[in-house]
Parts: structure tokens; sequence; C-alpha cells
């Protein structure tokens, strides 16, 4: 089946039902939202959160996880931020691991948050009370088969592949970049290079997921 044919129409009403089903008191659940760049699982995360209440859903992208730019620099690859290969993958398997565990009596966890406007993550920010119930995690790798990538996998519940028309996907990339600094040429060059390259990786991983939906 091509990924066309598997995707499922639905709405943000639909989408906070079925997380609702997850999210059960006294019990700790994890929801992860995949998709290429550009797909809205940002913005499908925060809603999805926003609809439940802070007691019932907290929000861990793994963006927070994103190598800084001095590692990144040292590596020789800061121009292909955002690949695979450019986050700690295992610190985010860890995280999502002692999250999974994390039981009412534990005390708080504190998971870092990636500033886009600045380009660097900010460890310990996002603080993880274990009286919540239902972590919602969003971020391009969730379904990779590679590295630390299967390990974080197995720390959640349900993976829902998000899959937008194409053009509406290139025209928020275009748009994100922009807002954050840069110019139309190097905003095109950025979406319609590394950012549709890893597009191109993280599409190939949508059989793997329990959903593949589009929002109408």
């Amino acid at each position: 089946m091509t990924l066309e044919q598997d995707v499922q129409d639905t709405t943000l009403d639909e989408l906070v039902e079925a997380a609702q089903v997850l999210a059960v008191p006294g019990e700790r659940r994890i929801l992860g939202l995949t998709g290429a760049p550009g797909a809205g699982k940002s913005t499908v995360a925060e809603r999805l959160v926003a609809a439940l209440g802070p007691d019932v859903a907290v929000l861990v992208p793994m963006d927070g996880f994103h190598l800084a730019n001095e590692v990144l620099i040292d590596m020789g690859i800061l121009d292909r931020k955002g690949a695979h290969d450019t986050f700690d993958d295992g610190g985010y398997a860890r995280l999502l691991a002692i999250l999974r565990a994390q039981r009412v009596d534990d005390p708080v966890v504190y998971a870092p948050r990636f500033r886009r406007e600045i380009e660097e993550s900010i460890g310990s920010s996002i603080p993880v009370r274990p009286s919540v119930p239902l972590v919602v995690t969003e971020g391009n790798y969730l379904l990779l088969e590679a590295d630390a990538w299967p390990a974080a996998r197995s720390c959640i519940d349900e993976v829902w592949f998000l899959a937008p028309d194409t053009d509406i996907r290139h025209s928020r990339l275009l748009r994100r970049h922009e807002t954050h600094g840069k110019s139309p040429a190097d905003a095109a060059f950025w979406a319609f290079g590394s950012d549709e390259r890893n597009a191109q990786l993280i599409e190939s991983t949508a059989g793997r997921a329990d959903r593949i939906v589009r929002l109408r």
C-alpha cells in the first residue's frame, strides 16, 4: 500500500477522544506523534495537550534532544542539523524509559526543551509530574529502525503519523524558516534541501505507525 492509501482523514476532536482513551488515571502511557518536517506535529501535539488539560497530559518533544550547535560544528555536520544523527537519540530513549516507569509516588522528572529562536536546547525546562497519566511526545524519527530510536519506540504505547498534503507541508516549512530569520532564498534552500531529504526518510517509516492521519 502507498502512504496515501493508508491515510485516515480525521478531525482534532477525534484525535483528542482517542488520546483520552490512553489517559488512564494512576497509570502512565506515552503517545507519539511523528511525520515529515512541516507535518504539523508540534501544533497538533500542543492542541491535544491543551484540550486534555494539564492534569491529564504533558508535552515532551523529541526536539529537546538536538545536539548543541558547538557539538555539530565539532562533528562537521552543522549544515545537516535536523537529520537523525544530529540528535542525542540515546538520551531521548533513556528519558522515555524513565517517564514510562514513573509512578505516582515518584519525584517530578524534568525534560529539555528546544528553543527555535536560539536554535538550542534548554535542559530541565519541562516538569513532568508523576500524577499526569499521559505523556505526549512528538518528533521526526520515532519510527526509525536505527541506533537508539527503536529503544525509544519501545517505550511509546501508540505512534500516530501525520500526513498532510505535500504542498501544505512545504508552505509551512517556508513560513517557519522565514519567521525565524532566514531569507526567502535560504528558507527554500533548507525546505527543499535538508528538510526534504529528511522527509523522504521519515515517510519511509510510516508503515510502522499505529495510525496514519490527515486532519480535515
